[in-house]
């Protein structure tokens, strides 16, 4: 198969020689005549040297990059890639372990598959389509799933994510839709792949929650933006004395009282549907332990100063309401604040609480959502675990 070429300006083929996995529209200089999105491409520098190939996007990010040698597009791409992917999570253990079964298979670049993510829960494949290309490839990497899988994989979801995720229906490519409770930590969770966040749960903060367990004995604790209630009930598992869940989803609410019952915490624990600023500024409690886990506020370059602002006045606000000696747990998923600037923040934040802290931890992503070391935006997880005093 012949493929159309993109050939980019003087000078911006440097990012591709350092195996960089993104071609910004801004960077190239001729692109060929009626090229579709998601169509598959190989991209060359100005003086006519081969540099990738992957697919094209009429957006910012014009170019996913799959590989810097020639290849062809076919079944063997996909199985070597997506076997890689399997192979590493089979070495460290993930499909034996048996305290959790559900994990991430494919993260995206931090895989060399930009654009896929596919997460596991307990036999099902969930595949998520982050691009045009992937989304016109995911049978054949259902396919590919059902052949390296075998009896091990009893279903595949397909969760579409571009162009909007909400206006467009998930698809089960094998097998259909049952209910869903997996396994986390030794606790039971059940969740919504259908009308879940992401491709259900938020599988990167496992290792996260397990460490809230470990330090939560005792603690009056307050769980923000709890989603499912992973962190709820880990905490309570550790030996929480009381647990206020919180989130302004009504069906993340559901879950975490569905989740928290089911794991036996019933009386431990109340659940607030509501706006969880204006709930942290409203309570009169003090907390132990506050864990803030928010969703994305910037997801792009334009809106980070915003973001940056939100992180600050959030934290400042949750750092009022901890105990002397007590512990917070931050988090920032927002891809463009890295951890410099997210650590700042935090700063900045316990500066204008009048709030004296120190470093307990810095957190990150778990092995099963690996970072490419070419392609630092593949690290978008980031925490910080506070004494306050």
């Amino acid at each position: 198969m012949e493929f159309k070429r993109i050939i980019l300006k003087k000078g911006k083929e440097r990012s591709l020689e350092r195996y960089h996995r993104w071609v910004f529209s801004g960077a190239i200089d001729v692109i060929p005549e009626a090229l579709s999105n998601g169509e598959w491409v190989e991209v060359y520098s100005g003086q006519g040297k081969y540099l990738a190939t992957g697919y094209y996007q009429d957006a910012n990010i014009a170019v996913r990059i799959v590989s810097f040698q020639r290849t062809a597009i076919d079944d063997s791409f996909w199985i070597n890639k997506i076997g890689s992917a399997i192979g590493i999570r089979e070495k460290l253990g993930f499909f034996a372990n048996p305290f959790t079964d559900s994990f991430r298979l494919v993260n995206g670049e931090g895989d060399e598959l930009p654009g896929l993510i596919i997460d596991w829960y307990a036999g099902t494949a969930v595949l998520q389509s982050h691009s045009e290309g992937i989304k016109q490839s995911v049978e054949i990497i259902a396919e590919i799933l059902c052949r390296l899988l075998g009896s091990r994989l009893i279903s595949v979801f397909h969760k579409p994510s571009y162009p909007h995720h909400t206006e467009e229906p998930g698809v089960y490519l094998k097998g259909v839709s049952r209910d869903m409770e997996i396994l986390e930590n030794g606790l039971k969770f059940r969740i919504n792949l259908e009308q879940g966040q992401k491709t259900g749960y938020f599988l990167d903060q496992r290792e996260n929650r397990n460490l809230v367990q470990k330090v939560s004995a005792e603690a009056r604790v307050l769980d923000a933006f709890c989603y499912a209630g992973g962190f709820s009930a880990n905490a309570l598992k550790g030996g929480a004395a009381y647990v206020d869940a919180v989130d302004i989803n009504p069906i993340a609410i559901d879950l975490t009282a569905q989740n928290l019952e089911s794991n036996g915490f019933g009386g431990c624990y109340s659940c607030y549907n509501g706006d969880v600023l204006k709930y942290i500024q409203e309570t009169d409690a003090e907390y132990d332990m506050v864990i803030l886990d928010p969703p994305a506020f910037a997801k792009h370059l334009s809106s980070r100063h915003n973001a940056v602002q939100g992180y600050k006045r959030l934290n400042a606000t949750a750092l009022k309401k901890i105990k002397q000696n007590g512990i917070l747990f931050t988090f920032s998923c927002s891809q463009v604040v890295d951890k410099v600037l997210f650590e700042n923040t935090i700063i900045a934040a316990a500066i204008e609480a009048g709030r004296m802290a120190r470093i307990l931890y810095r957190l990150g992503q778990p092995a099963d959502h690996p970072v490419n070391i070419f392609h630092p935006e593949s690290e978008y997880l980031k925490g910080l675990v506070l004494q306050v005093e």
